[in-house]
């Protein structure tokens, strides 16, 4: 298995890229959000990839980091999402707006995503709910990343939906310790 690609990006024609990795060209596919950070052709360009075995072929896909992979790792498992439709969710929001799309339930966001429909949308909801760390919401919020994962995490713990939890948490101050974060959302909760 080819698990990291490391060497000089020959070609970028999205969304596919061929790596010289000490004289072996590695055709590559990316997703939109790794290709646009890439640096320019003959310079040296590092890559996690995933490689897929199938009757017909063997394909490579590369990613400009390890939680890149990891959703696009989860996304293949759904049924009726393959690799192509897998990259162009990645392409089309960031891991962030999936994990918040998935934790508020918004299939509107997934519909905007080309070549994803309202069925799939919500299967895609359905089955990644809790497994992308969906429920941290990691995008929209003020306090830091760890305490903000732990109070959202006290409030669903207290029986606040995902949804009630995330609104809540918004409206923490950054800087703020998870117990006077966890007090004040319960009072943002209580006023609403």
């Amino acid at each position: 298995m080819i698990g990291r690609l490391s060497g000089i990006l020959l070609e970028k024609n999205p969304p596919q890229l061929l790596v010289d990795c000490q004289g072996v060209g590695y055709e590559v596919d990316v997703p939109m959000s790794t290709f646009y950070n890439l640096p320019h052709v003959g310079e040296k360009v590092v890559l996690f990839t995933h490689q897929a075995i199938r009757e017909d072929a063997h394909l490579l896909f590369g990613f400009g980091n390890a939680a890149e992979r990891a959703v696009f790792r989860q996304l293949i498992k759904i049924t009726g999402v393959g690799a192509r439709m897998a990259l162009s969710i990645l392409s089309g929001m960031t891991i962030a707006d999936l994990a918040q799309a998935i934790t508020l339930q918004d299939s509107g966001r997934l519909v905007k995503v080309p070549g994803i429909g309202k069925k799939t949308a919500e299967r895609l909801l359905l089955e990644l709910k809790g497994k992308l760390g969906a429920d941290i919401g990691a995008s929209g919020a003020h306090a830091a990343p760890d305490a903000q994962s732990d109070v959202l995490n006290a409030l669903v713990a207290l029986g606040y939906s995902d949804k009630e939890a995330l609104a809540a948490v918004k409206n923490v101050p950054a800087g703020s310790g998870v117990s006077d974060g966890i007090k004040l959302a319960l009072k943002a909760l209580s006023k609403g």
